[in-house]
């Protein structure tokens, strides 16, 4: 048998011990919602950045509207 041994970081093991003490569906609801919430404000952050450094713009945002980025498929070369 192939075991492969997986090595948590600090963050991993901290979450890990905070969901521990968990026992309901609403304490869980709870961490999920604090854990967004954080997210959302590194995104955030990170936005305002790119804005105050003219990475991103009005110009730029509009730019998306029309954006294709989806990989073009071969037809001939997908199974039916």
């Amino acid at each position: 048998m192939n075991s492969k041994r997986t090595i948590l970081n600090e963050a991993q093991i901290e979450l890990l011990d905070l969901v521990s003490i968990i026992n309901s569906k609403e304490e869980l609801e709870g961490l999920r919602k604090v854990i967004m919430d954080y997210l959302a404000s590194q995104l955030k952050g990170e936005i305002d950045r790119l804005w105050d450094n003219g990475t991103l713009n009005d110009q730029k945002v509009e730019s998306f509207r029309t954006l294709h980025e989806r990989t073009p498929y071969n037809k001939a070369a997908i199974p039916c």
